[in-house]
């Protein structure tokens, strides 16, 4: 059995080590990953950057890829558990990917909605998500202007994500105290399920995603359920699988350590990148460039668009990106760590479709122009830490140009680490921590 994860951003790893993180889809990499003895595999889809239907059809394209190289390897739909991983707190394409997938890759009998990050503080307690024990729908990312949403009832939620299409009395809610109770009783209920029943569930301790992680492997083969979760619930999966994911080989000390040194065996300089905007990320960047060894590096958002939205943007930006790496060149001389990060606030966008649709477009512009800085010196450096999950799967597919890197482990709760071209890389999710987690990851690795 191979638990195959399709993420809509490069954060999903955050609470296992030890697989593979695929930036491509192509057969031939899907085959590599497939033979991998780590029970998980990510396939890094980046769907949370995309419109609609540029998303529906990427997780399209990756279960037609699947099947392909399932069947290259005399392997069948059976053989994969698949979970479309999502935020934990409920932004993203959270009703279309698993919508996608059941017309792509199912049928399945049920689809399980499990938010729940409880290394990050969000629980779910009778169908109710919360964020530090309060609704979610009352936190700043509710005001997401692309993913906002109106309620932290799992089943409203979805009757709203899904245009009514999903009727929230028709939501099956699995319940706390069920996944306390008799596991045989909980394998029995589940075993029940048909239709593509969509399914809530409950999560407050590690406990309530094992028993149920338990219960899904002893039905895997005669029973076919698909996931959109959050990351807490891949360790219940993984942990219950024949090939379980075992302790994690590296310490954060070791991990850091992990740092690229030049040919006499000094550490090389490192740098951080901070594209996130949600007001967690704007704290933790404020705290880090108060550190006297750090050195800011501004990227205008408004002149970035003015440049891309005016005449002979390629030639403009070219000069204005020339500077940039001359500022990062200057910081490194100086002995000082570089951040490199867009001007807090946003953009005024529309809420129109088309305003929508630009707003996206310039996210990714503008994560393809720090993945170009960066790449551009990456040889020259011994870390970098990306702050926001779309920035770091920008920086690892065009940056770095590399098809699939090997998750090494966490360097924090929730950071994760990998080693890309040497290069190790260190992502902070946008969502997690707290004002000094940042600083604290910087600290680690640079000392």
């Amino acid at each position: 059995m191979k638990i195959v994860v399709i993420d809509d951003d490069p954060t999903g790893s955050q609470t296992v080590h030890g697989c593979l993180l695929l930036l491509r889809w192509d057969v031939d990499v899907l085959r590599h990953g497939l033979r991998h003895p780590s029970p998980l595999l990510f396939v890094l889809a980046n769907t949370r950057a995309l419109p609609t239907t540029a998303a529906a059809e990427r997780n399209r394209e990756i279960a037609a890829a699947l099947d392909e190289a399932l069947l290259a390897e005399c392997l069948t739909r059976r053989d994969v558990l698949l979970v479309s991983r999502g935020d934990s707190t409920l932004r993203g394409h959270g009703v279309l990917e698993p919508d996608t997938l059941q017309q792509a890759f199912g049928p399945f009998d049920a689809t399980f909605h499990v938010p729940a990050f409880l290394e990050g503080g969000r629980t779910t307690v009778n169908g109710v998500h919360l964020l530090n024990g309060e609704p979610v729908h009352k936190s700043s990312f509710a005001r997401d202007r692309l993913f906002g949403y109106r309620t932290s009832d799992l089943a409203a939620w979805l009757e709203e994500k899904s245009h009514g299409r999903i009727v929230a009395e028709t939501v099956a809610r699995l319940s706390l105290a069920a996944l306390e109770s008799d596991r045989d009783l909980l394998k029995e209920w589940l075993f029940s399920l048909q239709g593509n029943q969509p399914v809530v569930v409950d999560a407050t301790r590690p406990e309530h995603l094992e028993a149920l992680g338990w219960a899904i492997v002893q039905l895997h083969g005669s029973k076919r359920f698909l996931f959109r979760s959050a990351a807490s619930l891949l360790n219940g999966l993984a942990n219950a699988a024949p090939a379980s994911l075992g302790p994690q080989l590296l310490s954060p000390r070791e991990l850091a350590d992990g740092r690229r040194c030049d040919a006499i065996g000094r550490p090389m300089p490192g740098l951080v990148m901070v594209g996130s905007h949600v007001p967690l990320a704007d704290q933790q960047l404020e705290c880090l460039l108060k550190e006297p060894r750090c050195r800011g590096i501004e990227l205008p958002v408004h002149l970035v668009y003015r440049v891309l939205e005016g005449g002979s943007p390629d030639l403009l930006l070219d000069d204005l990106e020339q500077q940039w790496q001359q500022q990062i060149r200057t910081s490194i001389s100086a002995k000082l760590t570089p951040v490199i990060y867009t001007s807090r606030g946003e953009l005024c966008f529309g809420s129109d479709s088309a305003s929508q649709l630009r707003r996206m477009h310039f996210g990714m512009d503008l994560a393809r122009l720090m993945a170009r800085l960066v790449g551009s010196i990456a040889l020259e450096l011994g870390y970098v830490i990306s702050k926001g999950g779309i920035t770091t799967g920008v920086f690892l597919e065009e940056g770095l140009g590399v098809p699939l890197v090997h998750l090494q482990g966490q360097l924090m709760p929730g950071l994760s680490a990998v080693k890309a071209r040497d290069l190790l890389v260190v992502t902070c999710p946008g969502n997690l921590g707290n004002s000094r987690t940042l600083i604290e990851a910087w600290k680690l690795v640079e000392n």
